[in-house]
């Protein structure tokens, strides 16, 4: 008899672990940047590369998977990743303060901290993924991927506002302190979140026995041999990357071609952030209404998010050479429906097709695809502040540059749309939906 599947409880325990993780994240990669640059008067190289390190180390994800899989548990791996983010966080913290006094003694221990935070996230992220995918049943997963997302931001702005109150007046011992504590409770709260909530694994569910220990090398090798999977990974990836690029430059855009103040730019990126709320509940909504409708297919969203996207950076394409007439408000609320959309349906669908070959390969198919999403993310800000400095450079009128970037995003995710598409139906062609 396999597992029982998890109610709308067990969903939201999973999400305060998701929360937990992120209000740990938002600290590292927001408040020790801040500090660095504004406090210490640090190149904002510095954060940039530190943060890019943790998505790099992310590409361990598969590994981790796969010895999830090996093992046949995924709480332990949740614990020991939440413990190993939580003691990055405080290292990063000391790291931040230490380089008040000596930069190359900080910067070191930093390295140490960005790494053990990016392994955290890597094993825990990952395989509180598999647990939903093991455990949620077709009709709720649209609502439990946006619960735990939801419940993730939820960590973001609770962490610091919190957080930011603590910090006044600054001190290095306060930051430190504070990111303890943050660290702590997390951690706490992430460790009563899964107790029990896996329990014994019965011999149906177990992984089966095999003669001897399954080779890492050999097993992603017939992952990435498996073309739904492979398609997969790389609509994640070009997804990802187009999903990304725009979040630094969105604002620079605001105020160099519509002349936007620094408090109305940042007035924008919460109109984006609202239409991403907004897509990701028109998406559980649709999905618990039932996945044998066509409104509640999570084939369709995903699609269908792309090509919106597509449509909405077109639109700023457009809006970059009419300027100041030009609806931008409305413009990026539509581009935050669709990436929120898109967004909350891939998970979904990565879901279902974590363990659609039925062989325990759910925590290397997922850790794969957390990996192309990390390395998407570490290259999108990157990719996207350098593309909009080449174009300037080379067409000289900011408008046109960031036509030209805001462009090319689009064209990123009408190849991400076309993907998935492909993607959506059995390698044995038999043209039934993997996720519809």
């Amino acid at each position: 008899m396999s597992e029982a599947p998890l109610g709308w409880l067990g969903i939201v325990r999973l999400g305060l672990v998701q929360a937990s993780l992120g209000a740990i994240v938002v600290l590292t990669t927001s408040t020790l940047n801040r500090v660095m640059v504004v406090e210490l008067g640090l190149p904002a190289l510095l954060p940039g590369l530190l943060v890019a390190l943790h998505y790099v180390v992310q590409m361990v994800r598969p590994r981790m998977g796969h010895r999830s899989d090996v093992g046949g548990r995924r709480s332990p791996w949740i614990v020991g990743g939440m413990a190993v983010l939580a003691l990055g966080g405080i290292l990063a913290a000391a790291a931040t303060a230490l380089m008040g006094s000596s930069v190359a003694a900080g910067v070191v221990l930093a390295l140490l901290a960005f790494t053990m935070i990016g392994v955290g996230v890597g094993a825990s992220g990952t395989s509180l993924l598999v647990l939903l995918a093991k455990r949620v049943t077709a009709r709720r997963r649209a609502a439990a991927a946006t619960i735990v997302w939801m419940l993730m931001i939820a960590g973001f702005i609770v962490t610091t506002g919190v957080a930011g109150h603590l910090l006044e007046p600054y001190s290095p011992a306060r930051l430190v302190a504070v990111t303890a504590a943050v660290s702590a409770v997390a951690f706490l709260v992430s460790l009563l979140a899964v107790w029990n909530l896996e329990g014994a694994p019965s011999a149906a569910a177990a992984p089966p026995r095999q003669a001897g220990r399954p080779v890492f090398r050999d097993v992603l090798a017939e992952v990435w041999a498996d073309t739904p999977a492979r398609r997969f990974t790389i609509f994640v990836f070009i997804s990802m990357l187009a999903y990304s690029a725009q979040d630094l430059i969105l604002e620079p855009f605001a105020g160099t071609v519509f002349g936007f103040t620094p408090g109305e730019s940042t007035q924008l990126s919460s109109v984006q952030h609202g239409g991403v709320l907004l897509g990701m509940l028109l998406v559980a909504a649709a999905g618990s209404a039932g996945t044998g409708s066509r409104v509640g297919s999570l084939r369709m969203w995903m699609i269908g998010g792309c090509i919106a996207s597509a449509a909405a950076l077109s639109a700023l394409a457009v809006a970059a050479q009419v300027g100041p007439l030009w609806p931008l408000r409305a413009t990026v609320f539509v581009l935050g429906v669709a990436n929120g959309a898109f967004s909350i349906a891939a998970i979904g669908s990565m879901m279902s097709l974590a363990g659609a070959d039925g062989e325990s390969r759910e925590g290397i198919r997922m850790g794969l695809w957390g990996a192309a999403q990390a390395v998407a993310f570490g290259l999108g800000g990157l990719v996207g502040t350098a593309a909009s400095d080449l174009a300037r450079y080379l067409f000289g009128a900011p408008g046109i540059a960031y036509a030209v970037v805001f462009g090319a995003e689009a064209a990123l995710f009408l190849f991400a749309a076309r993907l998935a598409a492909e993607v959506a139906r059995r390698r044995n062609d038999n043209a039934a939906i993997l996720f519809s």
